[in-house]
């Protein structure tokens, strides 16, 4: 490149003032050049922290993350049929390790990237009291859960009824989303009282954006541990193993804890 520079502001005879600009058109050309594109499936609970991760990534290495968002098994059967993702970004810790085990993921290249917290949330202030006595009262309308069998957040949210005691006499209540996403818009939009759904959803930059919650202790579920892995269709990806260090990084962990998440 620096060779290309020099020939063309010799041949062009060019001003000290426009050889600089030239100059950095020249390597402009060659960092949008180099800058790759990797394809992520990302866990719905995980949405909003990782739009603005995304954002960083971009301007940070000038590499794109092609986003989508949706239910960790669904994710899963996808993958398994071909879908052409480069990374996985699960709810759980298990999906990306049989991924690894049945040869789709990358040996080694899998790491917790956050552990989520579960809510009790309405969007009424009030309704949902610091305890959670408001399921054991039951003086509410529909319960949104999401799917247990596809979601870790809704097998978290089973775990933590069963552990109050209330899940026989609640089940009535339950109206069920495909993924936390469909769950959180249950409640969003109040065709279910209240709902189980990641703290990341309705928490920002240290508080509860709106209504009412129960951050459920972590005592009451398995631990929802979320982990990245880089899958073999990334592997000669370099905006996927960049996307994967940056994941580890400072800025990156900043934004993860702004939305509750431990790490």
């Amino acid at each position: 490149m620096m060779r290309l520079f020099t020939q063309l502001t010799r041949h062009f005879s060019l001003a000290p003032l426009a050889r600089l600009v030239f100059g950095l058109a020249l390597c402009g050309a060659a960092s949008a050049s180099s800058a790759a594109e990797v394809s992520v499936a990302v866990a719905s609970n995980f949405t909003a922290p990782m739009q603005k991760i995304a954002s960083s990534f971009q301007a940070d290495t000038g590499h794109k993350a092609l986003l989508a968002f949706g239910a960790t098994g669904g994710f899963y059967a996808q993958i398994k049929n071909g879908a052409p993702f480069q990374i996985l970004m699960a709810a759980d810790k298990e999906t990306p390790a049989r991924l690894e085990k049945e040869g789709l993921g990358v040996a080694g290249a899998r790491f917790t990237y956050a552990t989520g917290k579960l809510a009790l949330w309405s969007k009424q202030a009030g309704l949902v009291d610091d305890k959670g006595d408001v399921l054991r009262q039951g003086g509410f309308g529909k319960l949104a859960i999401a799917n247990p069998k596809l979601a870790p957040y809704g097998a978290a949210a089973m775990q933590t009824l069963t552990k109050l005691g209330v899940l026989t006499q609640l089940r009535p209540k339950f109206v069920e989303g495909a993924n936390i996403s469909q769950t959180y818009q249950f409640v969003a939009s109040e065709n279910a009282s209240l709902g189980f759904v990641a703290l990341s959803q309705v928490y920002a930059d240290g508080r509860l954006t709106e209504g009412s919650a129960w951050m459920v202790p972590a005592s009451f579920h398995a631990p929802i541990q979320q982990d990245a892995v880089l899958l073999k269709t990334g592997k000669d990806n370099p905006a996927a193993t960049a996307l994967m260090a940056y994941l580890q990084g400072d800025k990156a962990r900043a934004i993860i804890r702004a939305y509750g998440y431990a790490l």
